[in-house]
């Protein structure tokens, strides 16, 4: 792989950092409190709304996009930086229209979205319009096994009625539509039970219960529970093959994971230079901190761990464009388990480096913490992860010894090992 920017790709990286320097960094403050009401129908975040109309105007809208016409025009290699760049603040992925969970909707919307679909829900959706939520794991299950799932939608004429207990829909606070997953198949094969469907969050039935205080945080789209009662939505609102919605969440899931592990990367730079400045600033017990043989390793610890998480995802990115996301699963899962341990690692030691004021939200420090923990879960637990990437590098040595070291061991030499044929292996999510 090249590791070259192309021309695109700096001339983005230059326009994408100016307009940061000089309206995202600046009114953090006011981008994080507006976005926190942002979920109350009688608010109107000017802040966002403008920024969102400046970015569009000057060309950084839906940069995660390939299509040129609508978006960046850059594959996943390409805006792999561009994407670093905007994690630095967790409010810029907004302003730029490319924050989760709308871009994940958005590309499923585009690859699974019938016309009728697409006019509906995703040209509003690229244009700033609307927001959406997806709504998948459940309190009553596991959320990292899918294929638990209750929550059902049964056929009555022309309509879905689906019922069932919903929690952790991210963004359904003022969002216009979720797209739920539901069994449809309930006796079929585990990967085959469920589907996805789109249902208008103002649908009688889809019953918003509350924000699930997160960190203590429980304002803005948040992360919220829903409750199913009978809610009735089209036929027509079937997105994608009938009993193909956990295909459709691993087509999802793919770039929507790597895109959290290129934020992960810009989080934890911010938070490295974060760490360097303060340190070369604050005096204790005689001499600066920078002086000091713990900070020293800290800053070393995390400028070899992000640069190594780095090249891993710039790989994973240069291994999707290249083979597609079925060929480069296990680099994805690999990152999604680096880059988030790397991140809350980088910033707990800059927490450390910065003392109390680390922990106040006088800096973005601890929020950026609070956020980023969550990326331990989603999408995947550290230690599904872990298990998926265990057995995909098992599976490929399955059978007899073939290393030539084990032909000088006298009970393979002599027949006297035999080997003990295992069941299959899943690869798993």
């Amino acid at each position: 792989m090249d590791f070259e920017f192309s021309d695109k790709v700096k001339d983005y990286l230059k326009r994408v950092a100016a307009f940061m320097d000089e309206h995202v960094y600046t009114n953090e403050d006011i981008l994080y409190t507006e976005i926190d009401k942002a979920g109350t129908p009688e608010f109107n975040p000017v802040t966002v709304l403008a920024l969102q109309e400046k970015a569009r105007a000057e060309g950084l809208w839906n940069l995660f996009l390939p299509d040129a016409e609508h978006g960046g025009g850059m594959n996943n290699l390409e805006y792999a930086p561009v994407c670093e760049l905007m994690g630095r603040s967790r409010v810029a992925s907004r302003v730029f229209n490319c924050a989760a969970p709308d871009t994940g909707n958005m590309e499923i919307l585009a690859e699974f979205g019938t016309k009728e679909q697409k006019e509906r829900w995703l040209t509003p959706m690229l244009n700033g319009e609307i927001r959406s939520c997806f709504s998948m794991t459940e309190p009553e299950v596991a959320g990292s096994d899918p294929t638990l799932l209750r929550t059902t939608a049964v056929k009555d004429g022309d309509e879905w009625v689906i019922n069932g207990h919903k929690w952790y829909t991210s963004a359904a606070t003022g969002a216009a539509v979720a797209i739920a997953m539901v069994v449809t198949n309930p006796t079929g094969d585990r990967h085959m039970r469920a589907s996805q469907i789109l249902v208008p969050t103002d649908t009688p039935g889809f019953n918003l219960i509350r924000n699930v205080p997160y960190m203590g945080h429980d304002t803005g789209p948040g992360h919220c529970e829903i409750v199913y009662d009978d809610c009735r939505v089209p036929l027509k609102n079937l997105l994608g093959p009938e009993n193909g919605g956990f295909m459709i969440a691993q087509a999802r899931l793919g770039p929507g994971r790597i895109h959290h592990c290129m934020r992960c990367i810009g989080a934890a730079e911010r938070a490295l230079e974060m760490m360097c400045q303060w340190a070369n600033n604050r005096v204790s017990h005689g001499g600066l901190l920078a002086e000091k043989g713990a900070v020293q390793e800290w800053v070393a610890s995390s400028r070899m761990e992000i640069d190594q998480a780095r090249l891993m995802v710039l790989h994973a990115a240069w291994k999707m464009d290249k083979y597609g996301k079925q060929q480069a699963r296990q680099e994805i899962s690999m990152i999604k388990v680096i880059a988030a341990n790397m991140m809350m690692d980088v910033l707990d030691r800059a927490i450390q480096v910065h003392g109390t004021l680390g922990v106040c939200d006088d800096i973005p420090l601890a929020m950026t913490w609070r956020e980023g923990r969550s990326m331990r879960l989603a999408d995947g637990p550290d230690e599904v992860h872990k298990m998926v990437i265990a057995r995909r590098e098992l599976k490929k040595w399955r059978g007899e010894l073939k290393d030539p070291a084990y032909a000088n061991m006298p009970m393979v030499r002599e027949g006297r090992l035999h080997h003990t044929a295992a069941p299959p292996v899943e690869a798993g999510v």
